[in-house]
């Protein structure tokens, strides 16, 4: 069987050289690439200057697939020498580069670079590769060389022990001990992880769409993945890079990278206004109150930690959860200010070793009753993620905050009513699994300064965005921002966006409603050319909302619901639930378990629908953002996404359709041919099964 998201090659060296992982990183870096070149194209003697800028931005952010080591690069003579080793006779230095001419390139230079090859001193990566690279294949780092933390390993596992030792499915499992790699194997069937999830962010996983058998085969553990990984996207999880086929194999630093982040998130959920007003007792005017709607989780606590230190006297500024608090002096200061009766002796501060210092702190923190996450030798080893728990716990515990709200007038804008607030939700989530450079906290404040809309568009419609004109952040003044968003909406009316009204002011102002109705045409524009760009499209015919509806109650028809049926988006009885479970059913008979399905008469059932379709969606491979509520409300435009989803989800699948051009429904046709389009995919669907 298959798994949506493998990259094939078929250079059996390739496929021995990279890992799947290493191949979708590549395969993205390649496309960006390609997007990147004024005439879209990516020549064979491109690829030195292009691969040469790839290594150094994997030197300035340790990101690229098996970086090179540091330090000069190839000379021009050295790059024609890797050239020449791995070109073939046919391929000549104007042709454009396929993928695996990339590949076979970047390879060779890694070769080079590590073995200190010099021009002349090796055939390269032909067919007969020389001693020194088969050493390299057959070596024990012949992948990339990722390591784990042992002591974010041993934090996470304990973390799980805690909170899931009453599970009744995983309980058997459990306690996982932190020294062996159990954690890797308990996680392969993919429950664990979509418990996990459902920890964080309760209720976003309806638990009765989880494959629980005691044993599970391998399309229901890779339905498990399937549903963990849309899920995590939908509570803000970066899976970028992340298949499937990763979480089954149990590969470490991915499934501890994706634990990391999921545990992150539980914590960090009341480092917010909306859940801690409290926290407007950090800002003294309204431009304040701005700045902190902006900031990240982390930088909200970091400044909540800094109000503490400030009332306790403390002299410096934490800026960060590494070297600023090695010595401990800023925890010292903190669990005074928060839990003076809780302090012992000897103090903290009146202990010179480092050690024995962070030893106090946390016996100080657990007198508090907070969990460690962390050891004496983490706070002076300076790990931050778990410096970050450490201090998100103690705000959940005690935040030293205020319960009496501070009476001040620009607090009164903050209350949003509950449907701007879900729209506010999706749209963030959705732009944030993207995979563009910049990720969102709050889309009303974050869009302001017009780059992140440009980094969207640019990664919808591609080519699209000047960025010669483009004002890259940090942005100080206000007529940068402006020109910026002009850009914004220039493009917009370039792609045919409704945009009455509207002036890039406004988005700079943060016009809420104005700025959720630019974004509903961002995505319904990508979820339409998603559509089209497949295969089965005909003549180049646009996709209308009409056409997906009509697709929508076609299957459903199909299936024998021939009394099941929506007549828009807006159509009241899509509260009850039934018609997107016929949907999925039709297009999928084994996803539903129809035992667990209600009428849909009663409030209480059409929620237990809702919950139910979202998560059977997420299972079957959609990638959507919605809410119970915006189906039980009949939201239109989470509507229309959530079966767009479910179309495009269908008609991926290894069978071409064509457009009926009489009445605009799609046709199904024979074929055996697949779609490789992938543009801005992720958006979408990107860990679907297949």
């Amino acid at each position: 069987m298959g798994f949506d998201g493998l990259v094939v090659v078929s250079d059996p060296y390739l496929q021995r050289r990279f890992t799947q992982t290493d191949l979708r990183a590549l395969q993205a870096q390649y496309a960006a690439l390609r997007d990147a070149s004024p005439t879209g194209r990516l020549r064979l003697r491109d690829l030195p200057a292009a691969i040469s800028g790839l290594r150094a931005d994997a030197e300035k952010e340790n990101s690229a697939p098996d970086p090179p080591p540091p330090g000069p690069g190839l000379t021009d003579e050295e790059w024609a020498s890797v050239l020449k080793a791995v070109a073939r006779a046919d391929e000549r230095p104007h042709q454009d580069a396929s993928f695996e001419l990339f590949l076979r390139v970047y390879a060779e230079m890694q070769l080079r670079l590590k073995a200190g090859k010099k021009p002349g001193g090796g055939g390269g990566i032909t067919r007969s590769s020389s001693s020194s690279a088969a050493a390299f294949l057959t070596a024990a780092t012949t992948t990339l060389l990722h390591t784990i933390s042992e002591s974010e390993k041993a934090s996470y596992v304990g973390h799980i022990n805690a909170y899931l030792a009453e599970d009744p499915f995983l309980k058997d499992g459990l306690p996982i001990d932190p020294a062996t790699d159990h954690l890797f194997h308990i996680t392969k069937d993919g429950v664990l992880l979509c418990k996990l999830i459902n920890l964080a962010v309760p209720g976003t996983i309806d638990e009765r769409a989880i494959n629980t058998k005691k044993v599970l085969n391998l399309w229901e553990k890779n339905e498990n993945h399937t549903l963990c990984l849309n899920s995590a996207k939908a509570i803000g999880c970066t899976v970028v890079n992340i298949g499937t086929q990763d979480l089954a194999e149990g590969r470490p630093h991915l499934v501890l990278g994706l634990i990391s982040q999921i545990i992150k998130i539980q914590l960090l959920a009341d480092v917010n206004l909306k859940s801690t007003p409290q926290l407007v007792e950090l800002v003294e005017d309204s431009k304040e109150m701005e700045e902190l709607m902006s900031l990240s989780p982390e930088k909200i606590l970091l400044r909540w930690m800094n109000f503490q230190l400030k009332k306790g006297g403390f002299q410096r500024t934490v800026t960060n959860f590494s070297s600023d608090i090695k010595d401990s002096e800023a925890y010292a200061c903190l669990l005074n200010v928060l839990a003076p009766e809780c302090s012992a002796k000897p103090s903290a501060m009146s202990v010179k070793d480092l050690l024995h210092r962070a030893r106090l702190i946390l016996e100080h923190a657990d007198r508090m009753g907070c969990k460690r996450y962390l050891t004496p030798k983490d706070i002076v080893d300076g790990l931050p993620n778990l410096n970050l728990a450490f201090v998100a716990h103690i705000f959940q515990k005690r935040n030293g905050l205020s319960k009496q709200m501070k009476q001040v007038s620009f607090v009164d804008g903050l209350s949003d009513d509950a449907q701007v607030s879900r729209e506010e939700r999706s749209f963030r989530l959705w732009i944030n699994s993207l995979g563009i450079s910049s990720y969102i906290n709050n889309v009303f404040e974050d869009l302001r300064n017009g780059w992140v809309l440009l980094e969207v568009i640019d990664k919808i419609a591609p080519g699209s965005v000047n960025w010669k004109m483009a004002n890259r952040p940090p942005i100080k003044l206000p007529f940068r921002k402006v020109e910026n968003c002009n850009q914004v909406l220039k493009i917009g009316k370039e792609l045919k966006f409704s945009l009455v009204n509207i002036a890039g002011n406004d988005i700079v102002q943060g016009n809420k409603k104005l700025i959720l109705a630019f974004l509903w045409q961002l995505m319904r524009y990508n979820i339409l050319q998603l559509l089209r760009n497949l295969r089965f499209h005909s003549n180049g015919k646009e996709i209308t909302d009409n056409d997906i509806l009509a697709w929508a109650n076609k299957k459903v028809k199909e299936s024998g619901k021939h009394n099941s049926r929506m007549e828009s988006f807006k159509d009241r009885s899509l509260s009850r639930g039934t018609f997107f479970l016929n949907l999925l059913s039709a297009v999928e008979p084994r996803v539903v378990n129809w035992s667990l399905v209600t009428k849909g008469e009663k409030d209480e059932e059409k929620q237990m629908n809702a919950s139910y379709i979202i998560s059977v969606a997420r299972k079957l491979g959609c990638s959507i953002f919605l809410l119970p509520e915006d189906i039980l409300e009949v939201n239109q435009k989470m509507m229309l996404t959530l079966t767009a989803s479910i179309m495009y989800w269908y008609l991926k699948r290894p069978t071409s359709y064509s457009l009926d051009s009489e009445n605009g429904s799609l046709c199904e046709t024979s074929s055996t041919s697949t779609s490789d389009d992938s543009a801005s995919e992720s958006s979408i669907d990107e860990n679907g099964a297949r």
